[in-house]
């Protein structure tokens, strides 16, 4: 399951880094070519809802590598687009299955997990996707300029394929909880818990990406680092991500919800460090590697859904990825915003603090509720 992560994430992130040879291929600006990420994005956020409710009575195998099998097909046809109308078209159709296959390989995950042991198990799952940052996107971004933007999404779908053949292999049938259907994963949307979950995550997480979409020009506006530097950043933000990713669900197994405090306050920390930071190159650098830690709250937040979703598990685990690809657009646009506006660059830290002390705020209101609760 961690492979089927790896090849989303690779297919994720690697068109970031080959928009100019897309737009050149197909006759378009570079803002242009950029689009078809908000297809991929905008796919995630529809296809998780809606492929967990149409499929939540299918056993778990068959629907992990159905929605593989759909990813790669996906990739695939991205490569032999011949236009820019239809590569968004199959970009979108790509996203469909990211959201769904993550929310059910983290619940299978868990169930087949020692006791105590979920969060560990979920980021096992995820750490294939912070893997992906330092190994996959490097390979296929390597492939796509030496062979073309389209080897690249070949390289995406064959990784899709083969992790399908592996959970065909080495996952045991698992069928869906009895008396699963579409009715009853609606009932996911009836809990408020739910949504004061899903928020944390769409507030709180967004911080992390209102500093990283403007990593590049940051660091060298502010800190003066040469071009050739920056893939260094880059690569010490997916260590980063890699270290969230394995010490985050260990603490969470531990103690959930101090954790997810924890994860919200070390966020509006070390994300308004990074206004200072941000001018010096090493100095900066170190802060961008600590950014990548806040990652962790992906897999904390996950199991924090599984604990509130009652009988509607698939709906609400893949709905955290909704939130997250929401996360993702909030915060690039709030960052966007605070430099268009003349705040400078290191206001993108600042946007960052503000999201995740927002996120916190969030949180204690789901903390306060689940009081309410207990005592009723």
């Amino acid at each position: 399951m961690g492979v089927g992560s790896f090849a989303i994430g690779t297919g994720e992130f690697v068109i970031m880094g080959l928009l100019p040879e897309v737009a050149r291929d197909l006759n378009v600006t570079i803002p242009q070519a950029g689009h078809v990420i908000s297809a991929y994005a905008l796919g995630v956020v529809i296809g998780a809802p809606l492929l967990a409710v149409l499929a939540a009575s299918w056993p778990r195998r068959r629907l992990l590598i159905a929605l593989m099998v759909a990813f790669g097909l996906g990739n695939f046809a991205s490569a032999i687009a011949p236009g820019y109308l239809s590569l968004n078209l199959l970009r979108f159709l790509a996203g469909l299955p990211h959201g769904t296959y993550f929310g059910v390989a983290a619940l299978v995950a868990a169930s087949m997990a020692p006791p105590g042991r979920r969060g560990q198990a979920v980021g096992q799952v995820m750490l294939g996707l912070t893997i992906a940052t330092l190994i996959g996107v490097p390979i296929a971004a390597w492939l796509g300029q030496v062979l073309g933007w389209r080897a690249a999404f070949v390289f995406v779908g064959a990784l899709a394929i083969l992790c399908a053949v592996l959970i065909l292999r080495a996952l045991p049938e698992i069928p869906a909880e009895a008396g699963a259907s579409p009715l009853r994963e609606l009932g996911a949307l009836k809990r408020p818990q739910v949504w004061l979950t899903l928020a944390i995550g769409a507030i709180g997480f967004g911080g992390l990406f209102s500093v990283f979409s403007y990593v590049k020009p940051t660091m060298m506006e502010l800190a003066g680092m040469p071009l050739g530097q920056i893939p260094i950043v880059l690569a010490l933000f997916g260590v980063g991500m890699v270290i969230g990713n394995l010490i985050g669900p260990r603490f969470a197994d531990r103690a959930l919800m101090p954790t997810v405090a924890g994860l919200l306050v070390w966020g509006a920390l070390i994300l308004a460090a990074y206004s200072f930071t941000a001018y010096h190159p090493w100095l900066g650098s170190l802060n961008v590697l600590l950014v990548g830690t806040l990652v962790a709250l992906g897999p904390v937040l996950q199991v924090r859904l599984m604990d509130v979703a009652g009988d509607a598990q698939t709906l609400a685990a893949a709905l955290n990825h909704s939130a997250f690809n929401a996360a993702n657009a909030l915060g690039a646009w709030l960052g966007g915003v605070a430099v268009t506006a003349g705040l400078g660059w290191s206001s993108t830290g600042w946007v960052g603090a503000l999201l995740a002390l927002a996120g916190l705020a969030v949180f204690a209101v789901s903390v306060r509720s689940a009081g309410r609760d207990t005592a009723r």
